[in-house]
């Protein structure tokens, strides 16, 4: 850990004293020369992390929205500099949005990247109605679990894939299905898809295809989509294309509302202290993390 001054805010930003922080499989990939390295190597010091939760200290000249004493949560500044991994973050008000009073910091600063990821990809990109039927590989991970009750929060029919030890966990998100990826691949199971959630990419999205029907769409969040398989899925009528999340508070404020409904909620699988961060790290490289890793001040 290094000691640096707390951020000097800007008239459209407020002061946040973190008490939770997300850690994503993004953040790993940063930190070992990927991700968003090449955007973000000249910043000194790089301070890693983009979703947070906590109280609002200070606010711009400019903000009308949020107040000192506020407890605020969001992804902050992605794709950039986010600067998550620290007692004291700068945030755009509207990245932002008011904490649920009946959910915890941690449970907050869990819903934020990997619950926008999956919004903005159902919601907005994929645009899935009620009726519709909707694919979640690794569905009891980060993304993957929101994803489940994001699409059922829409009256989507939805089919979840996680080993066969995470079946339960996976079925209580509401899934309506669930298949084993280690002794079934879901292409020879499944038909007449109309969204798929990618979460994985590489041979997974061009398997994807073969399980959607004509018209519909598969939405990858990790560049799975190559000329290649965009040129497939053209020729079969099928909508592919990869997405990268962005910040939003009109979003965020969106999950928050779900969290008051209590129609989402956040799997947290285990919780580190701040100077327990490389262990943090080391438990998302593992790749088995159900639901999500959180950090606490």
């Amino acid at each position: 850990m290094a000691t640096v001054d707390i951020p000097v805010i800007r008239d459209n930003e407020v002061l946040i004293q973190t008490k939770a922080i997300s850690v994503n499989p993004i953040d790993i990939k940063t930190r070992t020369g990927k991700g968003l390295f090449e955007l973000l190597k000249d910043e000194m010091p790089l301070i890693l992390g983009w979703d947070i939760s906590g109280v609002v200290t200070k606010v711009g000249a400019d903000v009308t929205s949020l107040n000192p004493g506020d407890e605020v949560f969001g992804m902050v500044n992605f794709p950039g500099h986010g600067k998550a991994y620290a007692e004291y973050v700068a945030a755009p008000a509207n990245h932002l949005a008011l904490k649920p009073a009946i959910i915890s910091h941690q449970e907050a600063a869990a819903t934020t990247l990997a619950a926008l990821t999956a919004y903005q990809s159902i919601v907005h990109h994929a645009k899935v109605e009620k009726g519709q039927r909707v694919l979640i590989p690794a569905a009891s991970g980060g993304v993957g679990h929101f994803a489940v009750q994001i699409a059922k929060s829409l009256g989507a029919y939805v089919i979840g894939t996680s080993s066969g030890a995470n079946r339960d966990f996976v079925i209580s998100l509401g899934a309506d299905e669930h298949i084993d990826h280690q002794t079934v691949q879901f292409e020879n199971v499944v038909t007449d898809i109309d969204m798929v959630l990618d979460t994985l990419g590489g041979t997974n999205t061009e398997r994807a295809l073969k399980v959607v029907k004509k018209g519909g769409t598969v939405v990858s969040i990790i560049t799975g989509s190559s000329a290649v398989v965009a040129d497939m899925a053209k020729e079969m009528g099928i909508n592919c294309y990869n997405v990268s999340v962005k910040s939003s508070g009109d979003d965020m404020k969106e999950l928050a509302r779900l969290l008051s409904d209590g129609v989402l909620k956040a799997h947290i699988s285990k919780t580190f202290a701040f100077d327990e961060m490389i262990e943090a790290h080391r438990q998302i490289e593992s790749g088995r993390t159900v639901g999500k890793i959180i950090v606490t001040l």
